[in-house]
C-alpha cells in the first residue's frame, strides 16, 4: 500500500544541504529506500511503502547533524549511514558526526565521511607510520594533510614536510621553464591545494620562508634525518623501491610519516616495481606501522567521480579474471 509524508526542513540552507548538487542526494536516497522524495521549498514529501518511507525517515534522521547544520551531504554521508543502520551502528556514526578534525578557511567542517576514513584519522593520531592506498577522492592526502596542519599549528612537530616523486623528473622537466622549484611545482600543486584549504596563502609563503613548512619533491629527501617533524609522501607508487626505502629511513625522533597512494595508476614504466607496492607486502607484518585500504565507498568528490571509480575496478577485476 503506497502512502506519504511531509518532513519539514527548518533552514533553507538545511534543505539544500540535504537534497544535494541537482538533487543527487535525493535520488540516491529513493534508490537505497525504494521510496519517492520530493522537495518542495523546505517541505519533504516521501512517498511510497511504509517500510521504504520509514527507512528514508530513519536515514534523513541519522543525517540530521550534517544537514541540520547547513554542512552538504554527500554521496559517501549517505551510504555511511545505510552501513550504520544495516549493521546498528548509530552511536559509532554520531561519533563521526562529532568529530572534528578541522575547519577550513571558509568554515567547513572537515571529519570522516566514511568508517574506513575514520579508522585512517585514528591511525593518523596514533602511529608513527601510516600507510593509505586507495582510489582518487578518497581523501587520502587531504585528510593526512588537515590532521599534520593542525599538529604544526598546535605546535606537536616544528615542521610540516610534504613531498612527492616528480616522476619525470629526469628528462622533461628540462623543458619547463624557470628553476627546479619552478619546473617541479607542478607536480607538488595537489599538496598546494590541501595546505590552502587550512592556511592564508600569505601565512603558507612565510611558513615556507623559515622552514617550518617544507613543500618539496623526493629527491630532495635523501641524506636528510627527518627529526620532529610530520611527513606527508604521496603518490607513492611512482616511488621505485630503492626510493621508499630512502625516504622510510629518513624518520626520525619524535616524527610522524604518512605514505599514501594508488597502486592502480602507477606511472613508472612497466619494467619498473612501484615502491609502494613493494613496501606492503614486505613490512605488513612490522609492529608499529597502520596500513589503511580505502575504496570507492570512500570517494567523496562529484558523485561521478564515485561511478567512474567503480567502473574502472569492475573492468580491472574482469581483466585479472581473464589472465
Amino acid at each position: 500500500m503506497t502512502t506519504s509524508i511531509r518532513i519539514d526542513i527548518p533552514k533553507t540552507d538545511g534543505a539544500i544541504a540535504l537534497s544535494g548538487y541537482r538533487g543527487e542526494n535525493l535520488k540516491l536516497l529513493a534508490q537505497q529506500t525504494g521510496a519517492s522524495l520530493v522537495l518542495r521549498g523546505q517541505e519533504l514529501v516521501l512517498s511510497g511503502t511504509e517500510a521504504g518511507i520509514d527507512l528514508a525517515q530513519r536515514l534523513i534522521e541519522a543525517l540530521e547533524p550534517i544537514w541540520g547544520q547547513g554542512q552538504t551531504v554527500t554521496s559517501a554521508d549517505i551510504m555511511t549511514a545505510r552501513h550504520a543502520l544495516d549493521t546498528n551502528q548509530l552511536e559509532e556514526l554520531q561519533a563521526i558526526h562529532q568529530d572534528i578534525v578541522a575547519r577550513t578557511r571558509r568554515g567547513e567542517v572537515v571529519r570522516a565521511k566514511t568508517f574506513r576514513q575514520k579508522q585512517y584519522i585514528k591511525a593518523l593520531r596514533t602511529h608513527d607510520l601510516i600507510f593509505c592506498v586507495g582510489p582518487a577522492g578518497t581523501g587520502k592526502t587531504f585528510l593526512a594533510t588537515m590532521i599534520g596542519v593542525q599538529a604544526l599549528l598546535n605546535n606537536d612537530y616544528e615542521r610540516l614536510i610534504l613531498t612527492r616523486p616528480a616522476v619525470e623528473a629526469g628528462e622533461r622537466l628540462g623543458f619547463l621553464p624557470g628553476d627546479l622549484q619552478q619546473k617541479v611545482n607542478p607536480y607538488l600543486r595537489p599538496l598546494y591545494d590541501a595546505l590552502h584549504e587550512l592556511v592564508d596563502p600569505e601565512k603558507i609563503a612565510n611558513l615556507m620562508e623559515r622552514g617550518i613548512i617544507e613543500v618539496a619533491p623526493l629527491a630532495y629527501m635523501r641524506g636528510r634525518t627527518l627529526s620532529n617533524a610530520f611527513v606527508i609522501l604521496d603518490e607513492a607508487q611512482n616511488t621505485t623501491p630503492a626510493q621508499m626505502k630512502m625516504v622510510l629511513t629518513r624518520l626520525g625522533f619524535h616524527s610522524r610519516m604518512v605514505v599514501t597512494g594508488d597502486t592502480t595508476q602507477t606511472d613508472l614504466p612497466d619494467y619498473q616495481a612501484s615502491g609502494l607496492a613493494v613496501a606492503q607486502q614486505i613490512l605488513q607484518r612490522v609492529e608499529g606501522i597502520a596500513f589503511c585500504k580505502l575504496g570507492q565507498g570512500d570517494v567523496v568528490r562529484h558523485p561521478l567521480v564515485q561511478r567512474i571509480v567503480a567502473a574502472y575496478e569492475t573492468y580491472e577485476a574482469q581483466t585479472s579474471n581473464r589472465r
